[in-house]
């Protein structure tokens, strides 16, 4: 993906994109070649590679929520900060919070934030489960790319988000996932609002974001047939 489809592809999903914002990208692009010569961030290097299947797919989340109007997101096992700095470069409004269980990525988290000039966002070394236990109903959202199955990422995120407010699960294929999480949907309070599935652009793969709200009481609307509740686009 070329930075002009880059561009173009962000702001067809609603979200401006200004000269500052790709300067900042590059900057982080560049930390991000940097650094993972010394330690493993990602195994996409290529720069179309990253601005497609790193930072677009990061942006892709406004497909399923306003992120313009919420105030905080948790972005746990952030990883290189995959969504959680990309969004904050596009939603400055957003409090974000980075977790992850490597100290050497918050290291390169806090690298990339202080070189960007970025604020109101802070980082996290602990496990998603041990932050979780003492960070309970804070968010608006919390998020999480391709990180455990979805049954775990509830456990320990939902206990996070704030009554009425959402966790969304940023996937590949997710049926079968959806189908052995039921009975934790219940235990937990919580039904699914939308399922959106959408190709990335150049045939660069399958992606499913799961919009999870969590409820002050048992959802009626759960449990409903998988083909009831996704959204196919392309």
């Amino acid at each position: 993906m070329q930075i002009e489809e880059f561009k173009q592809k962000v702001e067809e999903l609603g979200i401006p994109c200004t000269k500052k914002q790709l300067e900042q990208l590059e900057q982080y692009y560049e930390l991000l070649v940097e650094w993972n010569e010394k330690i493993n961030l990602t195994a996409i290097i290529e720069k179309k590679q990253v601005y497609l299947k790193h930072f677009y797919d990061s942006l892709t989340l406004e497909r399923v929520i306003a992120l313009q109007n919420a105030q905080n997101l948790c972005d746990i096992g952030t990883g290189a900060g995959f969504p959680g700095i990309v969004l904050k470069i596009f939603f400055p409004n957003l409090h974000i919070t980075l977790v992850d269980s490597l100290q050497k990525r918050i290291t390169f988290l806090n690298l990339v934030i202080t070189t960007l000039g970025l604020k109101d966002i802070v980082t996290y070394h602990a496990r998603a489960e041990e932050f979780a236990n003492i960070h309970r109903e804070e968010f608006d959202i919390v998020t999480a790319r391709a990180v455990s199955h979805l049954r775990i990422l509830l456990e320990y995120g939902i206990p996070m988000v704030k009554v009425n407010k959402y966790l969304i699960a940023m996937k590949g294929n997710i049926e079968e996932e959806i189908e052995e999480s039921k009975s934790t949907m219940t235990k937990l309070k919580c039904h699914i609002e939308k399922v959106d599935e959408f190709e990335l652009p150049n045939m660069a793969g399958h992606r499913t974001l799961l919009l999870i709200q969590k409820d002050d009481k048992t959802s009626h609307l759960f449990p409903r047939k998988y083909s009831e509740m996704k959204k196919k686009s392309i």
